[in-house]
């Protein structure tokens, strides 16, 4: 049996679930502390003991959201050379992992990509530096394959990078919330269909495959 004074994981993590669903639905500013802890069923008191406050709560849900994201991109970290076809293999199964885990935290995705604007400076800079890290984690990949020679030498790899992050940002975006940024929104196509065009894209441009 848990102790009044021990910390529940279960409790903590629906605070966070909750807290994000309404800052995707309603923005981070006009979310009350009030809001989160109603819905959860709990005290205002039972908030503050997990969380000094809600931008705290906040930058730690950046936080993990970040450190996710920037572990999916390490898995396309190469250690040996190989062809073409093996990194468009590869980046197919890195671009479906990154997909399916947006689809996963589509709340998160839109504090991120939408609902991060306008919020407390802390919050901003939290969210600008998981989108630098998310640039960097693809440089990173890019600068590797470099290395092992798998990639001519132009483009460089700052805008191969600019272009890859920027490609993979804005189709999430679109893909999971629409044109008009809608929370409900449906999508089209699967995670593993958007991560296979968006690779295809990225390997063979408008054109498509060869053959």
């Amino acid at each position: 049996m848990k102790s009044a004074n021990t910390p529940d994981p279960e409790r903590k993590q629906q605070l966070k679930d909750i807290a994000l669903e309404w800052f995707a639905r309603k923005g981070y500013h006009n979310t009350k502390i009030s809001d989160i802890v109603k819905t959860a069923g709990v005290s205002q008191g039972t908030f503050y003991w997990y969380f000094e406050s809600k931008e705290k709560m906040t930058l730690e849900l950046i936080r993990s959201g970040k450190d996710k994201l920037v572990e999916t991109i390490a898995t396309g970290y190469r250690k040996e050379p190989g062809t073409v076809e093996d990194m468009d293999v590869s980046t197919r199964k890195l671009l479906t992992e990154l997909f399916r885990f947006a689809e996963s935290e589509r709340h998160l995705m839109v504090l991120l990509l939408i609902k991060g604007q306008g919020a407390d400076p802390a919050v901003q800079e939290a969210v600008s530096q998981t989108w630098q890290a998310f640039g960097q984690a693809f440089r990173t990949n890019i600068e590797r394959a470099s290395e092992l020679g798998m990639l001519p030498d132009s483009p460089g790899v700052e805008l191969r990078t600019l272009l890859l992050s920027s490609l993979i940002e804005g189709t999430i975006s679109k893909w999971l919330f629409g044109p008009e940024h809608d929370v409900d929104y449906v999508p089209v196509y699967t995670a593993e269909q958007m991560a296979h065009a968006a690779a295809r894209f990225e390997f063979y441009g408008l054109i498509g495959e060869p053959g």
